[in-house]
């Protein structure tokens, strides 16, 4: 069947560098990874240190980011789902900082004659890095295409939704078996989300939407006991980030005498390279360096419910606007 309301679904997603020219610089500065942190980072005054920083990252994991292949297994296991369920709409993505960039893939999709389009922002929490900057990749896309342009209706986000509660928790879950089920319970959770600027946050529901999303969880899995952190803060900044970082959180546990640490990333939907360096290599580090056991959490990638909560969200708003 198809919708009264929209005829293309689009996911917009932070993209990361895949092999192959991004198109964005002339001359190339050099590798993927390289061109992937400048578009990022900018020519901001002081950047060549965090430029440098962040592509050792990536070139310790082989120089490329899984986020693209990940987003794509997650968006092709949606639109199958919506499929199944009779809905004959085409569903695609576009990346913000790299191929196959937001403003092709709208292109693409005018091209083909979808006038409606329903947006799905890959993010959990709203903060102006997150949610704004990528309806305003979106926006510049329509711009471009001037009369042409299809109009956009965004999905609403779904932070609290009880099917991504449930996807969290079941990562936690599997994360925690190993200790067993009372170690697990004594454990120290150490949630963790992406830091953004104390000026950022003052003015977004960023914060509020992961300690209610943290606490959510928590009940779901019937604990009482854990705590908030945030992680691949920039460094050389003159503006103060939110806090704790990751490394104070591992050693305020390690102080107040924890010895299994379980950390869960809820504030990342799939593993990309601030959750493959930042939280698997240092924040590893980190922790055996405290003497406490390391169990990370899986991101909700394809997990069921994840993918559940999606397409339902998505079939509702096709039948009923």
């Amino acid at each position: 069947m198809t919708s009264p309301y929209f005829d293309g679904i689009l996911f917009v997603g932070f993209g990361g560098p895949t092999p192959g020219c991004c198109e964005r610089f002339a001359p190339c500065p050099g590798t993927e990874a390289l061109c992937f942190v400048k578009a990022i980072i900018g020519e901001r005054r002081g950047a060549d240190a965090r430029l440098a920083e962040v592509a050792a990252h990536y070139a310790h994991l082989g120089g490329f980011s899984p986020f693209n292949a990940l987003t794509l297994q997650q968006i092709r296991a949606v639109a199958a789902r919506l499929a199944a369920a009779g809905w004959q709409v085409p569903v695609r993505v576009g990346m913000r900082y790299w191929p196959p960039y937001v403003r092709d893939v709208l292109r693409g999709m005018a091209t083909e004659g979808r006038r409606r389009l329903l947006v799905v922002i890959l993010s959990p929490f709203q903060c102006s890095a997150s949610w704004e900057a990528y309806q305003q990749v979106v926006h510049q896309g329509l711009e471009a295409l001037g009369s042409d342009a299809p109009q956009v209706t965004y999905l609403d986000p779904w932070s609290l939704h009880p099917h991504f509660i449930e996807a969290v928790a079941e990562t936690i879950h599997q994360a925690s078996a190993p200790l067993g089920a009372a170690r697990a319970q004594e454990a120290a959770l150490l949630y963790t989300a992406h830091s953004i600027p104390l000026s950022m946050a003052a003015v977004a529901p960023y914060t509020q939407q992961f300690a209610a999303t943290a606490a959510a969880v928590a009940q779901r899995l019937g604990r009482q006991q854990y705590r908030l952190a945030y992680q691949s803060q920039a460094t050389g900044t003159p503006f103060p980030w939110l806090q704790p970082a990751m490394d104070d959180a591992v050693q305020q546990v390690h102080a107040e005498g924890y010895r299994d640490l379980i950390v869960a990333p809820i504030g990342f939907l799939c593993d990309h390279v601030e959750v493959l360096y930042d939280l698997d290599i240092q924040t590893h580090a980190t922790a055996l360096a405290c003497g406490l056991t390391y169990n990370r959490a899986a991101t909700v990638g394809t997990q069921p419910a994840f993918l559940h909560m999606l397409s339902t969200l998505l079939a509702a708003r096709l039948q009923h606007g």
